[in-house]
């Protein structure tokens, strides 16, 4: 029995002295884990501080039905289900039911509510046996953050998103996608739970062990008003002229700024959503808005000049057996090339590409090489594909005996709308090729992490002398009485730009369908925006040219800017203090101090400010949210006593 004893006592030393790490470590690992509290994710904003899109915090509680000690749990069940029901709805005796059932069944994770604010989470911290906490109350708390878009579908797939799938594989998409891992996203947090049984998780205490860093905030370059216009002008064209998908940019012609972004695609119930971000991930052929680019090259490269002399030949020219055709049937006879741009003549265009590079196609391909047209955006967002020039020096570069007319006027190449865009932008600002913001500046708070950054991809992509050219005859195009857009044309407000329109599917004449655009800038002589308007698929029975289609949408969101957007604009400083509201402010934080239920006055504040500082005070509040999100009226008075869980309204346009 000695040697026995001796044993026992040896085998419990090593146990605990030499594999006791090992052992301890299996136990922690089947009942203790490590799990990651996810930090809430940095708002999204528009250039003016309006919100976009947001993460909330929300909040499930539950009880450790166990844990408390029969003295404990006894004198704070009823209160605890007293206040249960008071905020429920249901019956005191109801909750003392299942609670009391959830302790004689061992059950140490009783959900009593879900998905609930920061205020409520606040309140129920203080419900009687929950304010004791996890060790001698049970409480359970559980935290994650909900995505909110407060401008509902509008630029929804730009702002995007950042998903995780099970198996830790992430899909992005836009804004959120492109700056969500550098910004957004934050660093998580870390929390010990342990294991209950039948899969299910609870946590060892009321804190965490690291708390979550929450991620910095981004401010986009979008302007909700024009955002706004943009929208609504190319919902509409879409709904009139029943077409399958389309899109909208609208740039600052200085900056490269992206104001207003707009995809919409049709649902097989004939409803339009942001369903894929075309402007940006969606190549195809340009049709006639190429021929500024073919223009342009043929101009700097002086090989022709606006006022040479074309032949258009009863409107149909044949290149091996292949017809480039004229939409007016009979064609224009002997004009201009300025006139052939300006009507959009196809054999016009491409018989003077064609005598001026026919010889040698490789100098018209170097020349939109320099013109950066081979390249790329690097844009942050993800999709963006490569654009495709035929290159009759590159094995397999899709170049043929027909390559070089077809290029002409916009066939065989193919760019994205965002990158069309880009080169007019360059024409517009006198020649300087800048690259498409979409971030402003980076914030936390009020520091500034990251600012905004103007990227100059080439300073002059092509001489002064082919840039005031060039503007001419894009201007010419609304302003004179033959030109393709010159229904276009108002009085009012200046527009320059280029119509196309592009056949789709042409190999099967079954399936032939048209592409719709416009692509330009305004005011004409002193730019300020640039944009483009990209149809796909038209009713043909409706109309497919670019002037009807794609032209009136364009007019719309130039003619609204002009209107609710002065381009002058008389305040030099956008940091302009409002006396009174600084004051409101500053008194509603002296109120506070003092009372936690004095209403403050939080009309001319923006919406999500006003609900963040009033959920902190213990009432409800509901926001009426139209436009740009600013308080503009409130259901209580300021300085009026609040109540305990009183509704608060406010409306906010």
């Amino acid at each position: 029995m000695f040697i026995f004893g001796i044993a026992v006592v040896f085998k419990l030393l090593s146990i605990q002295f030499v594999q006791g790490d090992k052992y301890r470590e299996l136990v922690e690992k089947r009942a203790v884990k490590n799990v990651v509290i996810p930090a809430n994710r940095g708002n999204v904003y528009a250039d003016d501080g309006s919100l976009l899109a947001t993460s909330i915090p929300k909040y499930n509680i539950a009880i450790d039905a166990v844990t408390s000690s029969v003295k404990t749990f006894e004198a704070n069940i009823k209160p605890l289900c007293d206040s249960l029901a008071n905020y429920l709805g249901k019956t005191s005796a109801y909750y003392q039911k299942a609670i009391r059932k959830a302790r004689a069944n061992g059950n140490q994770y009783y959900l009593l509510v879900r998905d609930i604010s920061y205020s409520d989470y606040l309140r129920f911290r203080n419900f009687p046996l929950l304010r004791l906490g996890a060790n001698k109350g049970g409480l359970i708390v559980e935290q994650k953050a909900k995505p909110e878009f407060p401008m509902g579908s509008i630029a929804r797939r730009t702002i995007g998103y950042e998903r995780f799938d099970e198996d830790g594989h992430v899909a992005r998409a836009g804004i959120s996608g492109a700056f969500g891992e550098k910004y957004l996203r934050g660093t998580d947090g870390r929390r010990l739970k342990q294991k209950i049984g039948k899969g299910k998780w609870k946590p060892i205490t009321d804190f965490n062990q690291e708390e979550p860093k929450d991620g910095y905030d981004v401010y986009t370059t979008i302007n909700v008003n024009i955002q706004d216009i943009a929208h609504h002008a190319l919902l509409e064209q879409l709904e009139k002229y029943k077409a399958d998908h389309g899109c909208v940019v609208v740039m600052e012609t200085k900056t490269g700024e992206i104001k207003a972004i707009s995809n919409l695609g049709r649902t097989s119930k004939g409803f339009y959503y942001e369903r894929l971000n075309y402007a940006v991930g969606e190549s195809h052929e340009s049709g006639s808005t190429f021929k500024l680019m073919a223009v342009t090259a043929a101009l700097e490269d002086k090989l022709i000049d606006t006022s040479d002399v074309v032949d258009t030949e009863k409107g149909v020219l044949s290149f091996y057996g292949k017809k480039v055709r004229d939409s007016r049937r009979g064609g224009y006879g002997k004009i201009s090339i300025s006139e052939a741009f300006e009507v959009s003549s196809n054999t016009g265009i491409v018989k003077a590409i064609d005598k001026a590079y026919g010889k040698n196609p490789e100098k018209f391909v170097d020349r939109l090489y320099a013109m950066h047209l081979n390249k790329d955006l690097d844009l942050p967002l993800i999709g963006e594909p490569k654009p495709i020039i035929p290159d009759p020096r590159v094995k397999n570069g899709r170049w043929s005996g027909i390559a070089l007319q077809w290029m002409a006027y916009g066939y065989g190449v193919s760019f994205t709308p965002l990158q069309t865009l880009a080169f007019y932008n360059a024409i517009a600002n006198d020649g300087e090729l800048v690259k498409p913001q979409f971030l402003k500046e980076v914030k936390e708070f009020d520091k500034v992490i990251e600012p905004s950054k103007k990227v100059v991809i080439d300073k002059q992509i092509c001489s002064k002398e082919t840039v005031k050219k060039v503007k001419q005859l894009l201007k010419n195009v609304v302003e004179k009485k033959h030109g393709t857009g010159h229904r276009l044309y108002s009085e009012n407000f200046s527009m320059a730009g280029k119509t196309g329109t592009c056949q789709k599917d042409y190999a099967k004449k079954d399936k032939m369908n048209y592409i719709s655009s416009f692509a330009g800038f305004f005011p004409a002589d002193k730019p300020k925006y640039s944009c483009i308007v990209v149809i796909h698929e038209p009713d043909k029975s409706v109309g497919y040219y670019g002037a009807d289609v794609s032209g009136p949408v364009f007019e719309k969101i130039a003619q609204k800017i002009f209107t609710d957007t002065p381009i002058v604009d008389e305040v030099q400083s956008l940091e302009v203090k409002n006396a009174s509201t600084e004051n409101d402010h500053d008194k509603f934080y002296e109120a506070v101090k003092l009372y936690k239920t004095v209403m403050p006055n939080v009309v001319g504040m923006p919406a999500m400010d006003a609900l963040a500082l009033l959920e902190n005070m213990d009432v409800k509040v509901k926001v009426k949210l139209e436009g740009n999100g600013v308080v503009r009226k409130q259901s209580i008075d300021k300085d009026a006593k609040l109540k305990f869980n009183q509704l608060v309204v406010l409306k906010a346009s």
